[in-house]
Parts: structure tokens; C-alpha cells; sequence
């Protein structure tokens, strides 16, 4: 190796920096305004040991086992609330109970989609959710496909009578699945455009981002006043194939769909507390039901693990936090955040001392990033969490956080939130398929997400003030 001859420089600037450096290395730590040292040691013990531990997943392997899938108002779901129950018990939380609520219960029997001419075959379809069924021998049309759902939305009032509606809009793949906001609108927007047109029957590419063969199911909302048309999706290979035989030509394809609404069925909210010094309450949970066409692992039993996983973990801390930790198993969240708007509203009273809400409702992918949604004046509370939180590869967000779907009626209504984000890269691959099975949860990604709860939860719970402007 040849050194070349160092050149001539300016040392006043070198000897500034070496006195700025040292500076630097002897100033102390930032303080802890906030959380005490106690409560920093035991958060960082509660990753510590969460991260040796295997009981947020042992939790969604009983759940996808025992239970399966747990379609809202089913007999499943009622089984995965007595599940809760027991599980509640079992791990030693107290205050356990069920909150009741009726739903609308819905469910499929038979779903089948294919070309009659000019290419018959059968394409892989799944009913969307609340869809109403065709007639007994199912319908058949003329397909008239859209690229996207704005440009059904375009089309002239008539002449798409008789007619079967294809809504062929992509979802973009997103780390933070920021895509599905703007896909989503084509479940619910298919059926009503179509039904404003006359149409008999809507079809959309599924709301996803892979290319198997797997149709994802979905909830869908019919607007008052709009002819009810039969509704499904698509696998993404049976949309390309439709699509393909389309640019050829008329096609004529028959869907059947024998689904059923018999009417009100019992859910409810599953609810398990750590008892603390005073009746404020830090809120963590996610939603017990499912989907029917998987078990309802990623979707979300994944997230039943984490945050139960969590409250175990604290548990095993022995020592009462100041305020009290409620977890809560929502139901029916699927159908239309029925579990959420019952809790909200059943609780809504006491609101105010809801100190803090966080849910994991976004697959078993590792937390990367840490939201909050606080009073701007609180927000080095945050920093100081997030201080704590950093070794596990979390960065710090925004302040824009959303709390989870289950937890925006209470954000609504006043209660700060946080979103420990989780890398959901391939979460629509998987989401409302038959495909959300245990074997896609990776055990050393859900004790990530276990010690980020634990950690952050036990802090919310001890630290000083709220996060409310005051």
C-alpha cells in the first residue's frame, strides 16, 4: 500500500472539533423526564425476556387449532370467545368477561364462476361478504370489463343492463399497506356502480397483492336505494384469464352463488384486565374473529397473540402497574368494526380515563416503526418510549398515527394512540385467503412484536401524566 504525503491544513477547525468531540463524549445522557428508572429497567427486562419467549405464538397455534376459522356471529366465533375465556384465565388475567352484541350473520355455501362461450372453463372465485345470492341456477351474461373502478364510475347510467360487471383495478404492494385504502374502495364500489346500471352480477380482481390462485374475501356494503347484485372476487390468475379471453371477444360467464343472511346472531368483545393502582386504563387488543376460508392466523390471530402474549408477559413481572392494563379480543371487526362501535359506545362514558390504545391488527410481520398520535406536548414522552423501543429495530414515526381499525372509534372520541408498525410486506398476500394459515407466522417475528407491546404497554402504565393536551 502507498501513503501519499499528507497535505497542509487549517488546525484550528481539527482542534474546535476534538473539543466538541470530547464534549460529546463527556455530556451526560439525555434525562428521563418522564419515566422513572425503575419503570426503564423493568421495560427493558420485559423485552428481555419476551424475546426467549415462545407464548405469543403458542397462543395463535391454539387459537388456528382449537377454534379455526371464526366467521362473525358463527358458532366458531362463539367457541373462540369461550376460547378467550379460558385463555384469559389460564394466564392469569382477572376481570375476565364477555360484552355481548348482535350482529347480521352471513355465510356461503356454494360460489362458482365459469366461461360458458367462447372458452369454457371454470375460473376460482370466493363471494364477498354481505353479498346477496343469484337465483338458484345463478346468471349469466356478457362480461364487461373495467381497468379501474373510477372508470365504472364514468360510465354512462345505461347499457350495461343484463350485463356482469368486471372491475379489474391492481393493489400496490406497500410496506406499510398504505395500497389498500385506495383498493379496497372497489368491493363495495363494484356492487353499487353496477347495480346503479342494471347490471346483474359484479366481479373484481381480488383486493391483493399475489398471483396465486387464492380468492380473497371481503366485506361488502350495499348503498340504500341501489339494486343488491350479486358480488365476488376473483383469484389474480382467474382475473388475468378473464381479462385475456375478453380483449377477444364477448364472453359469457355464469356465476352461482348460494350465500345466506338468516338474520341477528350473538358476537362480542372477549375482555381480560392486569389490575393497577387506579382505574385509568392502557388498552391493547385485536380482533377474535375471521375470515371463513382460512384459520384466521395472520388475520388476525397473530394479533391475539401478540397483545395477550404481551399482557402475559407483564404478568410475569409480579409487580402492579399504577394504571390498569385491559386487553381486549374485539368481535366481528370483519363485518364492519361491529366489536369496535359496541365498545365505544358501551364504554364511552368513561373515555377519559382511557389514557393510551394500541392494536395489532396487520399480520405477524416485525414492528420496523414507532406512530404515535399524542398532544404535541407530550411528545417527548414518546421519545423517551421510543428510546427503550430502538434496540429492537423500531424507528421512530410520525404523529399521525391511527391507533388500528378496532381502536379508531375510541381515537374519535378523544383517546391518544399509537401504531407499533409492522412490516407488512406480504400481508395481502395472504389476507382473506385460504392461504392465512399458522405455517406463514414466523415464532421469532411474533416475540419481536410481544416485547414491543410488553415494553410499551408497562410504560404507558407507569409513566407520568397522560398524553391528552391539557
Amino acid at each position: 500500500m502507498i501513503f501519499s504525503k499528507p497535505r497542509q491544513t487549517n488546525a484550528l477547525p481539527t482542534i474546535l472539533f476534538a473539543l466538541l468531540f470530547t464534549t460529546a463524549l463527556s455530556a451526560p445522557a439525555v434525562s428521563e423526564n418522564y419515566l422513572d428508572k425503575a419503570t426503564v429497567a423493568e421495560a427493558k427486562a420485559l423485552i428481555d425476556s419476551s424475546l426467549k419467549s415462545n407464548i405469543g405464538f403458542d397462543i395463535v397455534e391454539s387459537l388456528t387449532t382449537e377454534v379455526g376459522p371464526r366467521l362473525a356471529g358463527s358458532e366458531a366465533e362463539a367457541r373462540a370467545r369461550e376460547w378467550g375465556v379460558a385463555m384469559f384465565k389460564k394466564l392469569g388475567f382477572t376481570n375476565v368477561r364477555i360484552e355481548p352484541f348482535e350482529v347480521n350473520f352471513w355465510q356461503r355455501n356454494i360460489e362458482t364462476a365459469e366461461i360458458i362461450a367462447p372458452f369454457p372453463q371454470k375460473l376460482v372465485i370466493t363471494a364477498l361478504g354481505g353479498s346477496v345470492a343469484t337465483a338458484a341456477g345463478g346468471v349469466t351474461g356478457s362480461v364487461v370489463r373495467f381497468a379501474t373502478l373510477q372508470d365504472l364510475r364514468d360510465a354512462p347510467l345505461t347499457g350495461l343492463e343484463g350485463k356482469i360487471v368486471f372491475v379489474d383495478e391492481f393493489m400496490t404492494r406497500t410496506q406499510d399497506g398504505s395500497g389498500y385504502g385506495v383498493a379496497v374502495q372497489k368491493r363495495s364500489g363494484a356492487a353499487n356502480e353496477a347495480g346503479k346500471r342494471g347490471a346483474i352480477a359484479a366481479l373484481i380482481r381480488s383486493v391483493g397483492t399475489d398471483h396465486h390462485r387464492f380468492p380473497h374475501t371481503g366485506q361488502i356494503t350495499y348503498a340504500d336505494n341501489v339494486n343488491k347484485v350479486p358480488t365476488a372476487a376473483l383469484s389474480a390468475p382467474d382475473a388475468d384469464q378473464l381479462a385475456r379471453s375478453v380483449a377477444l371477444g364477448d364472453v359469457q360467464l355464469r356465476l352461482t352463488l348460494d350465500v345466506e343472511s338468516p338474520g341477528k346472531r350473538w358476537s362480542g368483545n372477549v375482555i381480560g384486565e392486569i389490575a393497577g393502582e387506579t382505574d385509568e386504563i392502557v388498552l391493547m387488543g385485536g380482533h377474535l374473529d375471521s375470515w371463513d376460508l382460512g384459520t384466521g392466523a395472520v388475520d388476525d390471530g397473530a394479533g391475539i397473540g401478540i397483545t395477550v402474549g404481551a399482557g402475559k408477559m407483564i404478568l410475569e413481572l409480579k409487580k402492579k402497574p399504577k394504571r390498569t392494563i385491559r386487553v381486549v379480543m374485539f368481535g366481528a371487526e370483519e363485518i364492519g368494526l361491529v366489536g369496535a362501535k359496541a365498545y365505544a359506545e358501551k364504554h364511552a362514558a368513561e373515555v377519559a380515563k382511557h389514557v393510551v390504545g394500541a392494536e395489532s391488527d396487520f399480520g405477524a410481520g416485525k414492528i420496523w416503526q414507532f406512530d404515535t398520535r399524542f398532544a404535541e406536548q407530550h411528545l417527548g414522552k414518546a421519545d423517551e418510549m421510543h428510546r427503550v423501543l430502538a434496540p429492537l429495530g423500531i424507528a421512530r414515526g410520525s404523529n399521525t398515527a391511527n391507533g388500528g381499525p378496532d381502536i379508531g372509534a375510541l381515537r374519535q372520541l378523544g383517546m391518544p394512540v399509537v401504531v407499533l408498525k409492522q412490516n407488512g410486506w406480504d400481508y395481502f398476500d395472504l389476507h382473506h385467503t385460504p392461504d392465512d394459515t399458522l405455517d406463514k407466522i414466523a415464532p421469532a417475528d411474533v416475540a419481536q412484536n410481544v416485547a414491543a407491546y410488553a415494553a410499551f404497554i408497562w410504560m404507558s402504565a407507569n409513566i407520568d401524566g397522560d398524553f391528552r393536551a391539557n
